[in-house]
C-alpha cells in the first residue's frame, strides 16, 4: 500500500487535463507511438467532437520515479463543466490528492474555485500545477499570483508544465509519488469497496468500478451490495490500464473493476459498499451527497411501440450517469413517457446525443423547465415542474421560482456587457470584487430559468470565450408566472407547453413560433402557429401552404371556368386543415431552446 498514490485532476473546462492525463499514459508505457491518439482516455465520439470530458475514467499507471522507486499510480480524469460537477464529487471521494490544473493564459476560473472548494471538502492533498506555459501569451507570474490570493495556496509549491509539449511532466509525476499520501486501511479488515462507477456490457452484465477502502476481493468470493443485500459471486477482479487487466486480488487502496454477473441493472447504486457475504462489515461506507436536478424535460418514443426498449435504455444509461433522475410520465399527445432531471442544459444536449447514438432511440424531448412552488388559495403549497400539472390561476395564491447566486469571473473590458446580460435576465444585488488586477468577479442574484436557456453560450460569446461561470442554489422567491400554450393548427401541443415570468411570455411566444416555423415542414394545407395565455393569442406566425397551379390546364375559355377550378381547390384545403394533422420533427423541440441567432 506504500507504493500506491490515488489522485484525480481537476480544473476548469479546457485548461488541459486530458491532455495532462495523456502524457502520463505515455510516460507510463501503457500505449506505443502507432495506437497513440489525443484524449485517449475519452472514450465516446461525442467527447472527442465536442472536446470536453463528460466521464469521469479511471486508469492504473505503473511508474519508477527519480529515486528509482516503483509505485502504481491510479489517475481518475474528470469533467471541467458545471454541469458535471457530479462527476467530480466521485472522484474525490476515492482519492487521497489532487492535481489543481491551472491555464497560464487564462488564470484562476469559476470552476477552478469551486472544484478547490470540493477537494477541501474531502480534505484532499491538493498539487498546483500551472499548464501551458509554452504558449506567448502565458503569464505565469500573474498566473501564481491569482492562485496565492484568489485560491490561498503556497504558489512556490506551483509546478509549472507545459501538457501540449510534455515539458515539465516528469516533475509533476515525481511530486504525486512525493507530496500525496499513501492510501490507509487494513487488509485483513472485512471488505469495503465504495462503487463510485459502472457500464452495462451486453456480455458480461454491469462492470462495477470501486475503490478498496478495507479489506479484499478475488474471483469465486461471494460479494454482497449493502443497500439491497443482494449477492453475487465475483467472476473476474482487475484494474483499469486503457483496457480491462485481470488480477488475482483487488486489496485495500487499490482503485478497479468487479465483474459479477450483475444482470439486474437496477440493483447497482452508485455509492453503494460491496462487502463479503460470509463477513459482511460492519456498516456500510458513506456514499455521496443526494444529487439535485436544476432542469427537468420529459422524453417519449417517436413510436409507442418502443417505450418498453426505451426504459430499459434509460436503466442502463442511469448506471454510467449517476447525476441522472428519472420516473415515469405520460402525455396526451405523445403517450407513455419520463420525466428526467438533468444538473443543466449541456448535460440534457449530451443525453439526448448518447441515447441516440450508443442506445438506438429516437425520442422527442420537451421543452426543459425548473422546479416552481405554487401556494394555492387552501394554504397547500404543490411542487411543479411540469406545465401540464400547473394550476388553474383562479386557485393560485402566490408563484415562487428558484433564485441562483452566480459568479462570474472576466477580464475587467467585459464587465458592461456581462452586466447587461445579467440585468436583461431579472439579475438583482449585484456585488463586485477585484481579485487580481485586470479581472474582475461580479454576482447576482437571479432566477434559475433565465439561465438554463443560453446563458452560458452569450457569455462566452460576449467575453471572446475568457468570462466563467458558475452557480450555486440559493432560495424560491416570489415571482409573476404565467403558463405559455403552444397552439399549432388550433390544437394545444402540451409538450410546448412552459411556464413563464409574465414580462417574459411574449418574447418566448414569439421566439417559439418563429422557431417553429423554420422547422416544421410545409403542408399542404395553411398552418398557424400560435403562443397562447389562457384564452388570449399573444403571439403567431404562419407556415405558408403548398399550392398545385389547377389553372394550368385552362387554355383560355370563359373567367368563370378558372374560378371554379379554384373554389373546389379552395374547398378541399379547408376539408384537408379540419382532419390533416401536422407532424412536429424531433429537431423543432430542440430548436426552440436554442439561442436566438439575432441576440448573439
Amino acid at each position: 500500500m506504500s507504493q500506491i498514490r490515488n489522485f484525480c485532476i481537476i480544473a476548469h473546462i479546457d485548461h488541459g487535463k486530458s491532455t495532462l492525463a495523456d502524457r502520463f499514459i505515455q510516460k507510463a508505457g501503457l500505449v506505443d507511438e502507432r495506437n497513440f491518439r489525443n484524449q485517449i482516455l475519452d472514450s465516446m465520439d461525442i467527447e472527442r467532437e465536442r472536446g470536453i470530458t463528460i466521464k469521469s475514467q479511471a486508469v492504473t499507471l505503473p511508474y519508477r520515479n527519480s529515486r528509482g522507486e516503483d509505485f502504481e499510480l491510479n489517475l481518475i480524469d474528470t469533467p471541467g463543466h458545471v454541469d458535471f460537477s457530479y462527476e467530480v464529487s466521485r472522484a474525490l471521494a476515492s482519492c487521497e490528492g489532487a492535481l489543481l490544473l491551472v491555464d497560464a493564459t487564462q488564470g484562476v476560473e469559476a470552476q477552478t474555485l469551486a472544484n478547490l472548494y470540493a477537494a477541501m471538502e474531502h480534505d484532499l492533498t491538493v498539487i498546483p500545477v500551472i499548464n501551458k506555459i509554452d504558449l506567448a501569451s502565458a503569464d505565469v507570474e500573474r498566473t501564481r499570483e491569482q492562485i496565492e490570493i484568489d485560491l490561498g495556496l503556497d504558489s512556490s509549491s506551483a509546478l509549472l508544465c507545459s501538457a501540449k509539449e510534455g515539458t515539465g511532466v516528469t516533475d509533476v509525476m515525481d511530486a504525486i509519488t512525493e507530496r500525496i499520501p499513501a492510501p490507509s486501511g487494513s487488509q485483513e479488515g472485512s471488505l469495503q469497496a465504495l462503487i463510485f462507477d459502472a457500464h452495462y456490457d451486453n456480455f458480461r452484465g454491469t462492470i462495477v468500478t470501486c475503490r478498496i477502502f478495507t479489506g479484499r476481493v478475488k474471483a469465486g468470493d461471494i460479494i454482497q451490495l449493502m443497500s439491497n443485500g443482494a449477492t453475487y459471486r465475483v467472476e473476474e477482479v482487475g484494474v483499469f490500464r486503457l483496457k480491462r487487466e485481470a488480477r488475482a486480488s483487488l486489496s485495500a487502496g487499490e482503485v478497479g473493476y468487479i465483474i459479477a454477473g450483475i444482470k439486474t441493472v437496477r440493483d447497482t447504486r452508485i455509492g453503494d459498499t460491496v462487502t463479503l457475504a460470509n463477513t459482511p462489515a460492519a456498516s456500510p461506507l458513506p456514499g455521496f451527497r443526494e444529487v439535485k436536478p436544476v432542469v427537468f424535460s420529459s422524453i417519449y418514443p417517436v413510436s409507442s411501440d418502443d417505450y418498453r426498449s426505451l426504459a430499459d435504455a434509460m436503466e442502463k444509461y442511469q448506471l454510467n450517469d449517476a447525476a441522472l433522475t428519472f420516473q415515469k410520465d405520460s402525455s396526451a399527445a405523445l403517450g407513455l413517457g419520463f420525466r428526467c432531471g438533468f444538473l443543466g442544459l449541456l448535460h440534457l444536449e449530451i443525453f439526448q446525443e448518447r441515447l441516440e447514438r450508443e442506445f438506438d432511440q429516437s425520442i422527442i424531448m420537451t421543452v426543459p423547465t425548473v422546479m416552481y412552488r405554487i401556494v394555492l388559495n387552501n394554504g397547500e403549497t404543490v411542487n411543479v415542474d411540469n406545465p401540464l400539472y400547473y394550476p388553474d390561476p383562479v386557485n393560485i395564491k402566490e408563484s415562487l421560482e428558484p433564485y441562483i447566486r452566480t459568479r462570474i469571473l472576466i477580464p475587467e473590458r467585459y464587465m458592461g456587457a456581462v452586466m447587461e446580460l445579467c440585468l436583461s435576465r431579472r439579475g438583482v444585488n449585484s456585488r463586485f470584487s477585484y481579485p487580481s488586477p485586470g479581472r474582475i468577479e461580479i454576482q447576482f442574484e437571479m432566477p434559475l430559468s433565465e439561465v438554463i436557456y443560453d446563458f452560458y453560450d452569450r457569455l462566452k460569446s460576449i467575453t471572446q470565450g475568457y468570462g466563467s461561470f458558475d452557480y450555486d442554489m440559493l432560495d424560491y422567491r416570489a415571482s409573476e408566472l404565467v403558463k405559455l400554450d403552444i397552439l399549432v393548427n388550433g390544437e394545444r401541443v402540451d409538450a410546448l407547453s412552459q411556464i413563464v415570468h409574465k414580462d417574459r411570455a411574449r418574447e418566448r411566444a414569439l421566439h417559439v413560433c418563429e422557431k417553429l416555423k423554420d422547422e416544421i415542414p410545409r403542408h399542404l394545407f395553411k398552418i398557424p402557429i400560435q403562443g397562447a395565455l389562457g384564452g388570449n393569442i399573444i403571439a403567431r406566425s404562419t407556415i405558408s401552404p403548398f399550392r398545385k397551379d389547377v389553372t394550368a390546364k385552362c387554355y383560355g375559355g370563359d373567367i368563370t371556368r378558372k374560378r371554379k377550378l379554384l373554389e373546389k381547390q379552395k374547398k378541399g384545403k379547408k376539408k384537408m386543415k379540419i382532419i390533416g394533422s401536422v407532424s412536429i420533427p424531433q429537431s423543432a423541440f430542440v430548436a426552440i431552446f436554442k439561442a436566438d441567432e439575432k441576440e448573439k
